[in-house]
């Protein structure tokens, strides 16, 4: 069981290293995450972006830009084309949002010519390493689908169990959180989240355990659930929360970081290779913890191949 992030960096050394192509890497806390992460063997990385200013922050960090390829694009648009191109090239495995606008770096995974498209819906999903939680708790999605209906919903369930799959959780456990645990036909989130079981009991999706409706604290807290007597093997034990909707996904995110100082991981699923994706207010630590789950992700991608 993947506890904390030690044993997802442990993963990460046993499974890589891979090739990160950083778009637009001129940031302080991008290169001491990308520094790290050659040191640490987990990634070897090519840095997009305008070469002085690279080389500028690179004096200040201690960092030997020998060890690494830079690709001098300045242009922000530009850089995020190319770095993306160097994956769906096969020059690099993973793809990684440097000092950049989350909508130009998704434009150009989404780019027709160069991007990483499947036709699948992208997600978003966070690791958490919670002081309070045993283990590490995937939450999806916080970021991109604002309101997702049923299918949606299903999809996003699907990357979610894609990341857990990557940190070797062989039957991830995901509730479906609303705000109470019972059905109710005024809250279609409810509605949802039984379907959403009746398709894991029929056999539509597979691969995990889910059940739904939970409420926050039956999902996560065993001794909440047995309390309201809720008997079941995601109860109190999930790996995987899938939120009604981004306001609640983000809330719960911000909630977790500020008040239950957790470490955060964060990945878009659903192109054809992991974009690390985090806020440029995250410190270098969690882009690193975002590198390694990344690394895992690509890794797994190989494996199918």
């Amino acid at each position: 069981m993947i506890k904390d992030f030690k044993d997802i960096l442990d993963l990460a050394r046993k499974k890589g290293p891979r090739t990160l192509s950083v778009a637009v890497a001129q940031d302080k806390e991008v290169l001491q995450s990308v520094k790290k992460a050659k040191y640490e063997q987990i990634a070897n990385s090519i840095l997009v972006g305008d070469k002085e200013e690279i080389e500028n922050i690179a004096k200040d960090i201690n960092m030997d830009l020998n060890e690494f390829e830079i690709v001098d694009i300045k242009d922000k648009k530009e850089a995020s084309l190319k770095a993306v191109e160097l994956v769906s090239k096969g020059k690099a495995d993973l793809v990684m949002k440097g000092i950049v606008d989350t909508s130009i770096i998704l434009k150009a995974v989404l780019d027709k010519e160069v991007g990483l498209k499947t036709g699948n819906l992208l997600s978003h999903v966070v690791a958490f390493d919670i002081p309070t939680y045993e283990k590490i708790l995937l939450v999806s999605d916080a970021a991109m689908n604002i309101d997702p209906d049923l299918d949606a919903k299903k999809k996003i369930l699907e990357n979610a169990n894609f990341v857990a799959y990557s940190l070797d959780i062989e039957e991830p456990k995901i509730a479906v959180i609303c705000a109470k645990e019972k059905v109710n036909p005024k809250m279609p989130d409810t509605v949802d989240a039984a379907e959403l079981t009746k398709m894991n009991e029929n056999g539509e999706i597979t691969g995990c355990i889910v059940k739904g409706p939970f409420a926050l604290d039956n999902a996560i807290s065993k001794q909440a659930a047995i309390h309201k007597g809720i008997e079941h093997p995601v109860a109190g034990n999930a790996d995987i929360l899938l939120m009604p909707d981004i306001e609640a996904g983000n809330i719960l995110y911000k909630s977790l970081v500020f008040l239950a100082n957790a470490n955060i991981a964060g990945v878009i699923v659903g192109a054809k290779a992991p974009v690390v994706l985090t806020s440029r207010a995250d410190d270098d630590e969690a882009k690193f913890n975002s590198i390694a789950l990344g690394v895992l992700m690509a890794s797994k991608n190989k494996e199918a191949e």
